[in-house]
Protein backbone atom coordinates (compact mmCIF):
# COMPACT_ATOMS: atom_id res chain seq x y z
CA UNK A 1 0.00 0.00 0.00
CA UNK A 2 1.60 3.24 -1.14
CA UNK A 3 1.54 6.32 1.05
CA UNK A 4 -0.13 9.37 -0.45
CA UNK A 5 1.23 12.66 0.80
CA UNK A 6 -1.29 15.42 1.38
CA UNK A 7 -1.06 18.30 -1.09
CA UNK A 8 1.15 21.18 -0.03
CA UNK A 9 -0.46 24.50 0.78
CA UNK A 10 0.27 27.53 -1.36
CA UNK A 11 2.28 29.01 1.52
CA UNK A 12 4.44 25.88 1.76
CA UNK A 13 5.01 25.84 -2.00
CA UNK A 14 6.04 29.50 -2.00
CA UNK A 15 8.43 28.89 0.89
CA UNK A 16 9.97 25.86 -0.84
CA UNK A 17 10.42 27.74 -4.09
CA UNK A 18 12.09 30.60 -2.21
CA UNK A 19 14.42 28.12 -0.46
CA UNK A 20 15.22 26.42 -3.76
CA UNK A 21 15.98 29.72 -5.48
CA UNK A 22 18.14 30.88 -2.56
CA UNK A 23 19.97 27.54 -2.39
CA UNK A 24 20.66 27.64 -6.13
CA UNK A 25 21.91 31.23 -5.87
CA UNK A 26 24.15 30.38 -2.90
CA UNK A 27 25.49 27.30 -4.69
CA UNK A 28 26.29 29.30 -7.83
CA UNK A 29 27.95 32.14 -5.90
CA UNK A 30 29.87 29.74 -3.66
CA UNK A 31 30.97 27.66 -6.63
CA UNK A 32 32.15 30.73 -8.48
CA UNK A 33 33.99 31.98 -5.42
CA UNK A 34 35.57 28.56 -4.90
CA UNK A 35 36.89 28.46 -8.44
CA UNK A 36 38.11 32.04 -8.39
CA UNK A 37 39.70 31.87 -4.92
CA UNK A 38 41.34 28.52 -5.69
CA UNK A 39 42.70 29.91 -8.96
CA UNK A 40 43.93 33.04 -7.19
CA UNK A 41 45.70 31.07 -4.42
CA UNK A 42 47.26 28.68 -6.93
CA UNK A 43 48.51 31.49 -9.15
CA UNK A 44 49.82 33.39 -6.13
CA UNK A 45 51.75 30.37 -4.89
CA UNK A 46 53.02 29.65 -8.41
CA UNK A 47 54.22 33.24 -8.78
CA UNK A 48 56.06 33.05 -5.46
CA UNK A 49 57.62 29.75 -6.49
CA UNK A 50 58.74 31.08 -9.87
CA UNK A 51 60.23 34.15 -8.24
CA UNK A 52 62.12 31.93 -5.79
CA UNK A 53 63.20 29.58 -8.60
CA UNK A 54 64.84 32.44 -10.46
CA UNK A 55 66.92 33.31 -7.40
CA UNK A 56 67.83 29.68 -6.70
CA UNK A 57 68.63 28.93 -10.34
CA UNK A 58 71.19 31.74 -10.49
CA UNK A 59 73.00 30.51 -7.40
CA UNK A 60 72.87 26.86 -8.54
CA UNK A 61 74.37 27.75 -11.94
CA UNK A 62 77.20 29.59 -10.21
CA UNK A 63 77.86 26.63 -7.94
CA UNK A 64 77.86 24.24 -10.94
CA UNK A 65 80.38 26.38 -12.80
CA UNK A 66 82.78 26.21 -9.87
CA UNK A 67 82.24 22.48 -9.26
CA UNK A 68 82.48 21.21 -12.86
CA UNK A 69 85.15 18.62 -13.55
CA UNK A 70 88.46 19.72 -15.14
CA UNK A 71 87.67 17.83 -18.36
CA UNK A 72 84.18 19.35 -18.57
CA UNK A 73 82.20 16.10 -18.55
CA UNK A 74 79.57 17.77 -16.38
CA UNK A 75 79.84 15.34 -13.44
CA UNK A 76 78.06 17.05 -10.60
CA UNK A 77 80.38 17.86 -7.75
CA UNK A 78 77.68 19.82 -5.85
CA UNK A 79 76.79 18.16 -2.57
CA UNK A 80 73.66 18.08 -0.45
CA UNK A 81 75.30 20.55 1.89
CA UNK A 82 75.79 22.93 -1.02
CA UNK A 83 72.09 22.73 -1.92
CA UNK A 84 71.08 23.22 1.74
CA UNK A 85 73.33 26.24 1.94
CA UNK A 86 71.81 27.69 -1.24
CA UNK A 87 68.19 27.44 -0.02
CA UNK A 88 69.00 28.65 3.48
CA UNK A 89 70.93 31.68 2.30
CA UNK A 90 67.71 33.61 1.55
CA UNK A 91 64.49 33.75 3.65
CA UNK A 92 62.49 33.64 0.38
CA UNK A 93 63.89 30.20 -0.49
CA UNK A 94 64.28 28.71 2.97
CA UNK A 95 61.21 26.44 2.67
CA UNK A 96 62.14 25.05 -0.73
CA UNK A 97 63.59 21.65 -1.59
CA UNK A 98 66.06 21.22 -4.49
CA UNK A 99 67.13 18.40 -6.78
CA UNK A 100 69.78 18.42 -9.52
CA UNK A 101 69.74 15.73 -12.23
CA UNK A 102 72.62 15.35 -14.71
CA UNK A 103 72.76 13.12 -17.80
CA UNK A 104 76.22 12.76 -19.35
CA UNK A 105 77.39 9.91 -21.59
CA UNK A 106 74.30 7.92 -20.66
CA UNK A 107 75.06 8.24 -16.97
CA UNK A 108 72.31 9.76 -14.78
CA UNK A 109 73.33 11.31 -11.51
CA UNK A 110 71.32 13.34 -9.02
CA UNK A 111 71.71 15.18 -5.78
CA UNK A 112 68.85 16.60 -3.67
CA UNK A 113 68.10 18.17 -0.35
CA UNK A 114 67.05 15.95 2.50
CA UNK A 115 63.28 16.59 2.35
CA UNK A 116 62.83 16.64 -1.39
CA UNK A 117 59.55 14.74 -2.03
CA UNK A 118 59.88 11.17 -3.19
CA UNK A 119 58.26 9.85 -6.34
CA UNK A 120 59.07 12.83 -8.57
CA UNK A 121 60.13 11.53 -11.98
CA UNK A 122 63.66 12.32 -13.17
CA UNK A 123 62.72 13.12 -16.76
CA UNK A 124 60.25 15.97 -16.19
CA UNK A 125 60.33 18.73 -18.79
CA UNK A 126 60.59 22.42 -18.02
CA UNK A 127 57.21 23.34 -16.54
CA UNK A 128 55.16 23.71 -13.37
CA UNK A 129 53.61 20.58 -11.84
CA UNK A 130 51.36 19.90 -8.87
CA UNK A 131 51.93 16.51 -7.31
CA UNK A 132 49.81 15.74 -4.23
CA UNK A 133 50.55 18.58 -1.82
CA UNK A 134 53.67 19.81 -3.68
CA UNK A 135 54.30 22.36 -6.40
CA UNK A 136 57.26 21.36 -8.59
CA UNK A 137 59.07 23.78 -10.91
CA UNK A 138 61.50 22.19 -13.36
CA UNK A 139 64.16 24.33 -15.11
CA UNK A 140 67.19 23.56 -17.17
CA UNK A 141 70.36 25.12 -15.70
CA UNK A 142 73.37 26.42 -17.59
CA UNK A 143 76.94 26.38 -16.41
CA UNK A 144 80.32 26.45 -18.19
CA UNK A 145 83.16 24.20 -17.19
CA UNK A 146 86.81 24.28 -18.33
CA UNK A 147 85.99 22.07 -21.31
CA UNK A 148 82.27 22.00 -22.13
CA UNK A 149 79.02 23.85 -21.76
CA UNK A 150 76.71 21.97 -19.38
CA UNK A 151 73.50 23.56 -20.77
CA UNK A 152 70.72 21.05 -21.44
CA UNK A 153 72.40 18.25 -19.49
CA UNK A 154 71.44 19.38 -15.98
CA UNK A 155 67.88 20.08 -14.74
CA UNK A 156 66.88 21.76 -11.52
CA UNK A 157 63.67 20.73 -9.75
CA UNK A 158 62.40 23.06 -7.04
CA UNK A 159 59.64 21.76 -4.73
CA UNK A 160 57.40 23.95 -2.62
CA UNK A 161 54.93 22.75 -0.05
CA UNK A 162 51.33 23.36 -1.31
CA UNK A 163 49.71 22.10 1.86
CA UNK A 164 48.40 25.60 2.62
CA UNK A 165 46.58 25.65 -0.70
CA UNK A 166 45.08 22.23 -0.04
CA UNK A 167 44.02 23.27 3.44
CA UNK A 168 42.42 26.43 2.06
CA UNK A 169 40.45 24.35 -0.42
CA UNK A 170 39.32 21.95 2.29
CA UNK A 171 38.35 24.83 4.59
CA UNK A 172 36.35 26.41 1.80
CA UNK A 173 34.60 23.10 1.14
CA UNK A 174 33.77 22.68 4.82
CA UNK A 175 32.40 26.23 4.97
CA UNK A 176 30.27 25.54 1.91
CA UNK A 177 29.03 22.27 3.43
CA UNK A 178 27.42 24.07 6.37
CA UNK A 179 26.70 27.37 4.63
CA UNK A 180 24.41 25.85 1.98
CA UNK A 181 22.09 24.01 4.44
CA UNK A 182 22.06 27.06 6.70
CA UNK A 183 21.12 29.29 3.78
CA UNK A 184 18.38 26.85 2.77
CA UNK A 185 16.93 26.75 6.28
CA UNK A 186 17.13 30.53 6.64
CA UNK A 187 15.50 31.13 3.24
CA UNK A 188 12.83 28.56 4.07
CA UNK A 189 12.02 30.37 7.32
CA UNK A 190 12.05 33.80 5.66
CA UNK A 191 9.99 32.49 2.72
CA UNK A 192 7.46 30.99 5.10
CA UNK A 193 7.05 34.31 6.89
CA UNK A 194 6.93 36.41 3.72
CA UNK A 195 4.46 34.00 2.09
CA UNK A 196 2.26 34.26 5.17
CA UNK A 197 2.21 38.04 4.92
CA UNK A 198 1.57 37.94 1.17
CA UNK A 199 -1.27 35.45 1.56
CA UNK A 200 -2.94 37.35 4.40
CA UNK A 201 -5.19 39.27 1.96
CA UNK A 202 -6.06 35.97 0.28
CA UNK A 203 -7.19 34.55 3.61
CA UNK A 204 -9.24 37.71 4.16
CA UNK A 205 -10.84 37.20 0.74
CA UNK A 206 -11.54 33.57 1.57
CA UNK A 207 -13.22 34.51 4.84
CA UNK A 208 -15.25 37.25 3.20
CA UNK A 209 -16.38 34.93 0.40
CA UNK A 210 -17.37 32.28 2.94
CA UNK A 211 -19.38 34.81 4.96
CA UNK A 212 -21.06 36.18 1.81
CA UNK A 213 -21.95 32.64 0.73
CA UNK A 214 -23.31 31.77 4.16
CA UNK A 215 -25.22 35.02 4.66
CA UNK A 216 -26.45 35.43 1.10
CA UNK A 217 -25.62 39.16 1.01
CA UNK A 218 -24.01 39.25 -2.44
CA UNK A 219 -23.77 43.04 -2.42
CA UNK A 220 -21.57 43.13 0.65
CA UNK A 221 -18.26 44.96 -0.09
CA UNK A 222 -15.24 42.67 -0.45
CA UNK A 223 -12.29 43.80 1.73
CA UNK A 224 -9.30 45.14 -0.17
CA UNK A 225 -11.14 45.68 -3.47
CA UNK A 226 -9.56 48.37 -5.63
CA UNK A 227 -7.19 49.10 -8.50
CA UNK A 228 -3.98 48.53 -6.52
CA UNK A 229 -2.04 45.29 -6.83
CA UNK A 230 -3.16 41.96 -8.26
CA UNK A 231 -4.96 40.90 -5.08
CA UNK A 232 -6.85 44.20 -4.92
CA UNK A 233 -7.97 43.74 -8.51
CA UNK A 234 -8.94 40.14 -7.75
CA UNK A 235 -11.07 41.35 -4.84
CA UNK A 236 -12.64 43.96 -7.12
CA UNK A 237 -13.39 41.26 -9.71
CA UNK A 238 -14.97 39.05 -7.06
CA UNK A 239 -17.05 41.99 -5.85
CA UNK A 240 -18.25 42.64 -9.40
CA UNK A 241 -18.99 38.93 -9.88
CA UNK A 242 -20.99 38.81 -6.66
CA UNK A 243 -22.87 41.93 -7.74
CA UNK A 244 -23.67 40.30 -11.10
CA UNK A 245 -24.94 37.21 -9.30
CA UNK A 246 -27.10 39.42 -7.08
CA UNK A 247 -28.55 41.11 -10.17
CA UNK A 248 -29.21 37.73 -11.78
CA UNK A 249 -30.86 36.46 -8.61
CA UNK A 250 -33.09 39.53 -8.42
CA UNK A 251 -34.04 39.20 -12.08
CA UNK A 252 -34.80 35.51 -11.55
CA UNK A 253 -36.95 36.27 -8.52
CA UNK A 254 -38.81 39.01 -10.40
CA UNK A 255 -39.25 36.62 -13.34
CA UNK A 256 -40.66 33.90 -11.09
CA UNK A 257 -43.01 36.32 -9.34
CA UNK A 258 -44.28 37.65 -12.65
CA UNK A 259 -44.61 34.15 -14.10
CA UNK A 260 -46.53 32.99 -11.03
CA UNK A 261 -48.80 36.02 -11.27
CA UNK A 262 -49.50 35.50 -14.96
CA UNK A 263 -50.09 31.80 -14.47
CA UNK A 264 -52.29 32.31 -11.42
CA UNK A 265 -54.76 34.64 -13.17
CA UNK A 266 -55.86 32.27 -15.98
CA UNK A 267 -55.77 29.28 -13.60
CA UNK A 268 -58.04 31.13 -11.16
CA UNK A 269 -60.34 32.11 -14.02
CA UNK A 270 -60.55 28.51 -15.24
CA UNK A 271 -61.19 27.23 -11.73
CA UNK A 272 -63.92 29.82 -11.05
CA UNK A 273 -65.59 29.17 -14.39
CA UNK A 274 -65.57 25.40 -13.89
CA UNK A 275 -66.92 25.71 -10.35
CA UNK A 276 -69.63 28.14 -11.50
CA UNK A 277 -70.61 25.86 -14.37
CA UNK A 278 -70.89 22.84 -12.10
CA UNK A 279 -72.81 24.75 -9.42
CA UNK A 280 -76.17 24.20 -11.17
CA UNK A 281 -77.67 22.49 -14.12
CA UNK A 282 -77.38 24.27 -17.48
CA UNK A 283 -78.57 23.55 -20.98
CA UNK A 284 -76.24 22.19 -23.67
CA UNK A 285 -75.76 25.57 -25.37
CA UNK A 286 -74.67 27.16 -22.08
CA UNK A 287 -72.27 24.29 -21.38
CA UNK A 288 -70.75 24.75 -24.83
CA UNK A 289 -70.29 28.47 -24.23
CA UNK A 290 -68.66 27.83 -20.87
CA UNK A 291 -66.34 25.22 -22.36
CA UNK A 292 -65.33 27.69 -25.10
CA UNK A 293 -64.39 30.20 -22.40
CA UNK A 294 -62.44 27.52 -20.56
CA UNK A 295 -60.72 26.62 -23.84
CA UNK A 296 -59.73 30.26 -24.37
CA UNK A 297 -58.17 30.38 -20.89
CA UNK A 298 -56.35 27.09 -21.54
CA UNK A 299 -55.04 28.45 -24.85
CA UNK A 300 -53.68 31.47 -23.01
CA UNK A 301 -52.00 29.17 -20.50
CA UNK A 302 -50.53 27.05 -23.29
CA UNK A 303 -49.12 30.12 -25.04
CA UNK A 304 -47.61 31.40 -21.80
CA UNK A 305 -46.09 27.99 -21.04
CA UNK A 306 -44.64 27.75 -24.54
CA UNK A 307 -43.10 31.20 -24.19
CA UNK A 308 -41.56 30.28 -20.85
CA UNK A 309 -40.07 27.14 -22.39
CA UNK A 310 -38.61 29.19 -25.23
CA UNK A 311 -37.00 31.57 -22.74
CA UNK A 312 -35.49 28.65 -20.80
CA UNK A 313 -34.20 26.92 -23.92
CA UNK A 314 -30.63 25.62 -23.71
CA UNK A 315 -28.19 26.52 -26.48
CA UNK A 316 -26.92 22.92 -26.64
CA UNK A 317 -30.44 21.60 -27.28
CA UNK A 318 -31.07 23.87 -30.28
CA UNK A 319 -31.27 22.53 -33.77
CA UNK A 320 -28.74 23.78 -36.30
CA UNK A 321 -29.83 23.82 -39.93
CA UNK A 322 -30.21 26.35 -42.76
CA UNK A 323 -33.21 28.57 -41.94
CA UNK A 324 -34.85 30.58 -44.77
CA UNK A 325 -35.54 33.93 -43.15
CA UNK A 326 -37.58 35.28 -46.06
CA UNK A 327 -40.00 32.35 -45.79
CA UNK A 328 -40.36 32.84 -42.01
CA UNK A 329 -40.98 36.57 -42.48
CA UNK A 330 -43.57 35.88 -45.22
CA UNK A 331 -45.41 33.45 -42.92
CA UNK A 332 -45.40 36.03 -40.10
CA UNK A 333 -46.78 38.75 -42.40
CA UNK A 334 -49.51 36.46 -43.77
CA UNK A 335 -50.62 35.37 -40.28
CA UNK A 336 -50.62 38.97 -39.05
CA UNK A 337 -52.86 39.98 -41.97
CA UNK A 338 -55.23 37.11 -41.18
CA UNK A 339 -55.47 37.96 -37.47
CA UNK A 340 -55.65 41.73 -38.04
CA UNK A 341 -57.13 42.41 -41.49
CA UNK A 342 -57.06 46.12 -40.81
CA UNK A 343 -53.28 46.13 -40.23
CA UNK A 344 -51.04 47.55 -42.97
CA UNK A 345 -48.21 45.03 -42.98
CA UNK A 346 -45.79 44.75 -45.91
CA UNK A 347 -42.82 42.48 -46.64
CA UNK A 348 -39.63 43.75 -48.24
CA UNK A 349 -37.34 40.79 -49.06
CA UNK A 350 -35.88 41.02 -52.56
CA UNK A 351 -33.73 37.88 -52.28
CA UNK A 352 -33.80 34.66 -50.27
CA UNK A 353 -31.59 34.75 -47.19
CA UNK A 354 -30.64 31.79 -44.99
CA UNK A 355 -28.71 31.47 -41.71
CA UNK A 356 -27.72 28.51 -39.55
CA UNK A 357 -30.03 28.15 -36.57
CA UNK A 358 -33.20 26.79 -34.99
CA UNK A 359 -36.21 27.23 -37.29
CA UNK A 360 -38.84 27.12 -34.52
CA UNK A 361 -37.09 29.66 -32.33
CA UNK A 362 -36.30 32.07 -35.18
CA UNK A 363 -39.85 31.75 -36.53
CA UNK A 364 -41.24 32.65 -33.11
CA UNK A 365 -38.84 35.60 -32.86
CA UNK A 366 -39.89 37.07 -36.23
CA UNK A 367 -43.55 36.48 -35.40
CA UNK A 368 -43.16 38.24 -32.05
CA UNK A 369 -41.53 41.28 -33.68
CA UNK A 370 -44.31 41.48 -36.27
CA UNK A 371 -47.18 41.10 -33.80
CA UNK A 372 -45.53 43.54 -31.38
CA UNK A 373 -45.76 46.20 -34.08
CA UNK A 374 -49.34 45.24 -35.01
CA UNK A 375 -50.59 45.41 -31.39
CA UNK A 376 -48.77 48.54 -30.25
CA UNK A 377 -48.96 50.62 -33.43
CA UNK A 378 -52.58 50.23 -34.62
CA UNK A 379 -53.24 51.97 -37.90
CA UNK A 380 -49.53 52.43 -38.62
CA UNK A 381 -47.68 51.21 -41.68
CA UNK A 382 -45.50 48.23 -40.76
CA UNK A 383 -42.62 47.03 -42.93
CA UNK A 384 -40.82 43.75 -42.39
CA UNK A 385 -37.43 43.79 -44.18
CA UNK A 386 -35.10 40.83 -44.67
CA UNK A 387 -31.69 41.51 -46.13
CA UNK A 388 -28.29 39.87 -46.25
CA UNK A 389 -25.35 41.54 -44.54
CA UNK A 390 -21.64 40.85 -44.27
CA UNK A 391 -21.34 37.72 -42.19
CA UNK A 392 -25.07 37.23 -41.61
CA UNK A 393 -28.52 38.67 -42.14
CA UNK A 394 -30.86 41.23 -40.59
CA UNK A 395 -34.62 41.13 -40.01
CA UNK A 396 -35.99 44.63 -39.42
CA UNK A 397 -39.58 45.43 -38.36
CA UNK A 398 -40.35 49.14 -38.60
CA UNK A 399 -43.53 51.11 -38.03
CA UNK A 400 -44.47 54.79 -38.15
CA UNK A 401 -46.63 54.60 -35.03
CA UNK A 402 -46.48 56.68 -31.86
CA UNK A 403 -43.20 55.22 -30.63
CA UNK A 404 -42.16 54.96 -26.97
CA UNK A 405 -40.28 57.09 -24.48
CA UNK A 406 -36.60 56.55 -23.60
CA UNK A 407 -37.52 55.09 -20.19
CA UNK A 408 -39.84 52.50 -21.73
CA UNK A 409 -37.33 51.73 -24.52
CA UNK A 410 -34.61 50.96 -21.96
CA UNK A 411 -36.77 48.24 -20.34
CA UNK A 412 -38.25 46.64 -23.43
CA UNK A 413 -37.00 43.08 -23.73
CA UNK A 414 -37.19 42.34 -19.99
CA UNK A 415 -39.30 39.30 -19.23
CA UNK A 416 -42.88 40.18 -18.19
CA UNK A 417 -42.28 43.91 -18.62
CA UNK A 418 -45.27 45.73 -20.09
CA UNK A 419 -45.69 49.49 -20.26
CA UNK A 420 -48.61 50.85 -18.26
CA UNK A 421 -50.64 51.61 -21.39
CA UNK A 422 -50.18 48.00 -22.58
CA UNK A 423 -51.10 46.20 -19.35
CA UNK A 424 -54.77 45.94 -20.20
CA UNK A 425 -54.10 44.39 -23.61
CA UNK A 426 -53.14 40.90 -24.68
CA UNK A 427 -49.79 39.30 -24.05
CA UNK A 428 -47.59 38.59 -21.11
CA UNK A 429 -44.62 40.86 -21.75
CA UNK A 430 -42.53 37.97 -23.10
CA UNK A 431 -42.49 38.74 -26.83
CA UNK A 432 -39.37 40.89 -27.04
CA UNK A 433 -37.72 38.88 -24.25
CA UNK A 434 -38.02 35.77 -26.45
CA UNK A 435 -36.58 37.68 -29.42
CA UNK A 436 -33.61 38.85 -27.34
CA UNK A 437 -33.06 35.30 -26.04
CA UNK A 438 -33.20 33.91 -29.59
CA UNK A 439 -30.59 36.47 -30.68
CA UNK A 440 -28.30 35.51 -27.78
CA UNK A 441 -28.61 31.77 -28.49
CA UNK A 442 -27.69 32.36 -32.15
CA UNK A 443 -24.83 34.76 -31.37
CA UNK A 444 -26.75 37.73 -32.73
CA UNK A 445 -28.17 40.99 -31.37
CA UNK A 446 -31.52 42.74 -30.99
CA UNK A 447 -31.46 46.52 -31.40
CA UNK A 448 -34.48 48.67 -30.50
CA UNK A 449 -34.82 52.29 -31.64
CA UNK A 450 -37.71 54.68 -31.00
CA UNK A 451 -38.74 58.18 -30.07
CA UNK A 452 -42.15 59.49 -29.09
CA UNK A 453 -44.03 60.29 -32.30
CA UNK A 454 -41.22 58.94 -34.51
CA UNK A 455 -42.20 55.28 -34.84
CA UNK A 456 -40.49 52.12 -33.61
CA UNK A 457 -37.73 49.99 -35.19
CA UNK A 458 -36.65 46.52 -34.07
CA UNK A 459 -33.55 45.12 -35.80
CA UNK A 460 -32.61 41.42 -35.33
CA UNK A 461 -29.10 40.59 -36.56
CA UNK A 462 -28.18 36.92 -37.00
CA UNK A 463 -24.71 35.68 -37.99
CA UNK A 464 -24.52 33.32 -40.95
Amino acid sequence: MSLKWPPLTLRARLALWAALATGLAVALVAGGLYVKVNDFLLRSQQDRLLSAVSAVQERVEGELSRAAGPLGFGVIEVTVADLERIVNSNPQTRNLELRLVSVQLGVVSQVQTTNFPAGVALNLKDNLYRLNDQLIAVRGVRARGPGRDLQGNVTLAVASDAQALTEAQRAFGRALAWLLPAALLLSLAVGWGVAGRLLRPVRALEGAAREIGAGGDLRRPVPGAGQGDELARLALTLQGTFGGLADAREREQAFLRAAAHDLRSPLAAVQARVEGTLARERDAARYRAELREVGSDMTRLAILTNHLLLLARDAEAMGRAPVPLRDLAADAVDRARELSPEADVDLLAPAPVSVQGDRVLLGQAIWNLTMNAVRHAPGATITVTVQAESGGATVTVQDDGPGVSAGVLARLGEAFYRPDEARSGEGHGLGLAIVRRAAELHGGTLTLESKPGAGFTARLYLPG
